[in-house]
């Protein structure tokens, strides 16, 4: 063995010991390395990139910003969607955050601090709000776009009510694309896996004269069935297949004191809705029934899914003598339809051969948006000059109009429709807002906030054509409106010139929300707004001459009036309910290490502790069959749910990725491995023992090569390598139907850039 690679060898193990001592006792290790001369924290080779965040509206070092942010750019991104994952990969890869959706490829439900909405409604309000390249994304059918030629994904914890206001009192979560410049580069990246998938994307960026330039980027997504269905004359035999494309466009105009940032965006996604699956789960357990098959789904009833689409928006930028103007103009559209067969089985107890197992009725219905729009316009003002006070101002607006059908179809008759119920919503809010940044002195910084907010809806529905030969209903309206002022206070305490302590407390604010989905109701239901206050604190630290970063938070909060959607039954109908109170309380972690030259680590964690308060609140529980373990209500049919934590809250998220790299020939092998984590938690508001979902751990490997400086790659990889398949969610009207995560996918990808 060479004197060179011995000393390798001691210096690797040495860095291993020292990150080892440094995770354990970081304050120590930060206080001991202030002493250090200034030449020797420079930024060199092999030390973690300073990461650049825009939580605050501008742009800022992820270490000087006082709230608990988590960031997913670069090599991660492109292994967590190698497979032609949509954006529920997300789930569990930064801490307190979780996503499923009820509906497949669209409509995701996003989690932050146990706090979310598991309502199916197409009207839904959601408390994470979505921000896609600086435009707010309120429709959930909005929130699965693509992610694809995407420059950061930033998930911010805690409310964010005054600079990004309404419906975000759990958080945020941006995407920022990459923009065009003055540099002729692009990519192209195909990937074929599992179940005939072909995956395809690719961005383009061009200068078209030395004030403007444009970047294209597009990405097609195909898989082939892989879900059979053997019923004669079913009207769909075989699911799980899709083709999902989406393109943007942008055009960059920049001069020295203005720019204006272009985009126009579209996505086009046919394929199946969600497979409810009958009587898959075993009875007074959480398992599967024995026998279970991924590949096999009997039904009669039908089973497609459409969504497209457009949108575009306008980003103006002047600077000014000592401030910078901003002017973001909006507009989003959307048409969807998603049909399935809810009941999950064939037949049913009056119309025999019916299963898998007890089918009480059939439940076969759609639901659709033919119309939505969105308007948003937002002016902010920032100050731009040096100085110990720095200050936002802006105001912002938003309109969105909207309908949804619901149709229900008699399965037994040819699965003809014969029921009909549609909702009108037309929704306008507007906010005034602003932020100062003070620093008290080169150690100390302050921050506040305040936002006022004006929210008003109007909404209609009725039901024109009634299923079961019920009378018809409507219209039945409701007029909801609200104010709110949202504010926020907290402090920045730098230790040591690597390690800053923050404080927070913060509100936040969810408008009033409606449930009025009457297909098989004859009432609508509103909640009323929820507001949230929110303690938190933490630390952010360089470790071991910036090889190293650890960002760690405790947080309490209290939700008052809080909204949440209940279920009606043995009814396929939610209502919406506001429980007193709801509290949580945790602590989130985030590491990540450069611990030798081969080897890079992350590892991220959170305990969550989520409550309903509300010793008057009591709602149904399920009306297929499940083993309720909540305690009985006042009225016949009806548990208590006090005491009971948030639902599709976990206590427990942690991930973990691990990456090898040694030179080979003329370029370099790599193996990348990802694995996500998440405790057990109640499906629905009540307690069952069905309905507990079980922990869930799900692992991904990618191995391949890099050559040409790394301008070519070739790899394979695997999703949930481990082939873990259980029940996620389930449908609790009927029986022990449930939906299932994915199977194990496996696939190689080949990408050029230049």
């Amino acid at each position: 063995m060479t004197r060179n690679r011995m000393h390798s060898m001691a210096r690797a193990t040495r860095s291993l010991i020292t990150l080892a001592v440094a995770s354990a006792f970081p304050l120590h290790s930060a206080m001991a390395q202030e002493a250090k001369p200034a030449a020797e924290t420079k930024a060199q080779s092999g030390q973690l990139e300073t990461v650049i965040v825009t939580a605050q509206r501008r742009s800022e070092n992820i270490k000087d910003v006082p709230m608990a942010i988590t960031t997913l750019k670069g090599e991660k991104l492109d292994v967590l969607i190698s497979g032609g994952q949509d954006i529920r990969f997300l789930a569990g890869r930064t801490p307190s955050l979780n996503v499923e959706s009820d509906y497949g490829r669209s409509f995701p439900r996003f989690y932050i601090r146990g706090l979310g909405n598991t309502d199916f409604d197409l009207n839904a309000s959601q408390p994470v709000g979505l921000v896609y390249d600086d435009v707010v994304q309120e429709s959930p059918m909005l929130k699965g776009f693509p992610v694809f030629d995407v420059d950061q994904i930033e998930v911010l914890r805690g409310p964010q009510g005054t600079l990004f206001g309404r419906n975000s009192p759990a958080g945020v979560i941006k995407f920022e694309s990459t923009r065009p410049s003055q540099k002729v580069e692009g990519y192209a990246n195909i990937g074929f896996g599992s179940d005939s998938a072909v995956n395809v994307e690719g961005a383009y960026n061009v200068p078209l004269s030395p004030e403007w330039a444009t970047r294209i980027s597009l990405q097609s997504q195909h898989r082939g069935d892989r879900v059979h269905n053997d019923r004669p004359n079913a009207p769909t035999r075989d699911f799980e297949g899709y083709d999902d494309s989406a393109a943007r466009i942008q055009l960059l105009y920049k001069v020295k004191d203005f720019s204006a940032l272009f985009n126009v965006h579209h996505r086009d996604m046919k394929g199946n809705a969600t497979l409810f699956r009958a009587n898959i789960i075993k009875k007074g357990s959480n398992e599967l029934v024995d026998g279970f098959r991924y590949d096999y789904y009997p039904t009669d009833g039908g089973n497609s899914q459409t969504l497209q689409e457009t949108g575009g928006s306008v980003r103006l930028r002047w600077n000014l003598d000592g401030m910078t103007v901003h002017s973001i103009t909006g507009y989003e559209s959307a048409k969807f339809y998603s049909r399935g067969d809810v009941d999950g089985g064939f037949g049913a107890v009056y119309a025999p051969p019916m299963g898998p197992g007890f089918i009480p009725f059939t439940a076969e219905t759609a639901d659709g948006m033919p119309d939505h729009k969105q308007l948003t316009q937002e002016v902010r003002v920032e100050s731009s000059s040096a100085g110990p006070l720095q200050w936002i101002g802006g105001l912002y607006a938003f309109k969105e109009d909207i309908q949804v059908d619901s149709f229900n179809f008699d399965t037994l008759a040819n699965n003809k429709q014969f029921g009909y119920a549609v909702q009108h919503q037309n929704s306008k809010s507007w906010a005034a807002f602003g932020s100062l940044n003070f620093s008290v002195n080169e150690h100390f910084k302050v921050r506040g906030g305040v936002r006022y907010t004006n929210d008003k809806k109007d909404f209609d529905a009725s039901r024109p054509v009634s299923p079961f030969g019920n009378p018809t209903v409507g219209p039945l309206t409701a007029h909801p409106s609200d104010t709110n002022v949202s504010w926020d206070l907290s402090g920045t305490y730098e230790l040591t010139k690597d390690t800053n302590l923050y404080a927070r407390v913060a509100t936040g604010y969810r408008a009033p929300s409606i449930q009025g989905r009457i297909l098989f109701g004859d009432t609508i239901s509103v909640a009323n707004s929820e507001r949230v206050l929110s303690y938190e604190g933490g630390v952010k630290q360089d470790l071991f001459n910036r090889r190293a970063r650890l960002s760690a938070s405790v947080f309490q909060y209290r939700v008052n009036d809080m909204q949440l959607t209940a279920g009606s039954g043995s009814v396929n109908q939610n209502r919406l309910v506001n429980a007193s109170k709801a509290t949580g309380q945790g602590a989130e972690i985030d590491f990540q290490a450069i611990l030798t030259d081969e080897l890079r680590l992350t590892l991220g964690g959170s305990y969550n502790d989520t409550e309903i308060k509300d010793a008057g609140l009591f709602v149904a529980p399920c009306g297929g069959g499940c083993s309720v373990t909540s305690r009985p209500g006042p009225f016949p049919g009806t548990v208590s749910i006090n005491g009971n934590p948030l639902p599709r809250a976990p206590k427990w998220v942690g991930n973990f990725t691990l990456r090898y790299s040694t030179p080979v020939a003329n370029g370099e092998f790599f193996a990348y491995t990802d694995w996500a984590y998440r405790s057990n938690y109640n499906m629905f508001l009540y307690e069952a023992k069905e309905y507990d979902a079980k922990s869930l751990l799900e692992g991904g490997l990618r191995v391949g090569y890099k050559w040409g400086d790394g301008k070519y790659e070739l790899a394979a990889f695997g999703r949930n390598i481990t082939d873990k398949v259980q029940v996620v969610a389930a449908i609790d009207f009927n029986n022990l139907t449930g939906i299932t995560n994915e199977p194990r996918t496996l696939g190689v990808q080949f990408k050029a850039s230049f």
